[in-house]
């Protein structure tokens, strides 16, 4: 099965041959058909992947403050192999897809293999073949919806989310600045 992934160290793309997922409870194995480039997220990402080391400490202290208390309690040298195993390793991309539910674990109720279904979730409903996605970050896409339009589902849902979390209510202006 092929699969977008980043090197944080270096930042570089590669398309790879990957094991497929396992189905787990409480979601089903999706075949993605199209997957949403954020291209504000996704930018991002690849800028914070290019940068050195102290680059990327400047970017995430919440991270560096990790490896400080890892190093307070394991040690100096296991911090420093814990942060280098975590920027070599391969990690996905993406986190809107639309595709076809191949098989559903028990626990799922409401879907079956062959449904239509918007995924979401970082880790989840990455730029890959097949992706396992938990019944909770996926939803039946509705008949008249063309599977490219229900890749973007997850997109709306980030700014739907934003506008419920800002307690708008009908009749205020707002100004969205910003590509993600």
């Amino acid at each position: 099965m092929k699969q977008l992934l980043q090197n944080y160290s270096t930042g570089k793309l590669k398309v790879e041959d990957v094991p497929a997922p396992t189905l787990l409870p409480g979601g089903a194995l999706v075949k993605t058909l199209y997957s949403a480039v954020s291209v504000g997220t996704e930018k991002a990402m690849l800028s914070f992947a290019k940068q050195s080391m102290l680059g990327k400490a400047r970017k995430r202290p919440d991270l560096v403050r990790q490896v400080i208390a890892k190093a307070r309690t394991d040690g100096v040298l296991s911090a420093y192999r814990a942060a280098r195993e975590r920027l070599d390793r391969p990690m996905p991309l993406g986190y809107s897809s639309a595709g076809h539910v191949l098989e559903v674990s028990q626990e799922v109720a409401g879907l079956s293999p062959g449904d239509l279904v918007a995924c979401a979730g970082d880790g989840y409903a990455s730029h890959s073949e097949v992706v396992f996605v938990p019944q909770n970050l996926m939803a039946k896409v509705p008949a008249n919806v063309p599977v490219k339009e229900a890749a973007f589902a997850t997109l709306g849902a980030i700014a739907l989310q934003g506008i419920r979390r800002a307690e708008l209510t009908l009749g205020e202006c707002v100004a969205v600045i910003g590509l993600g």
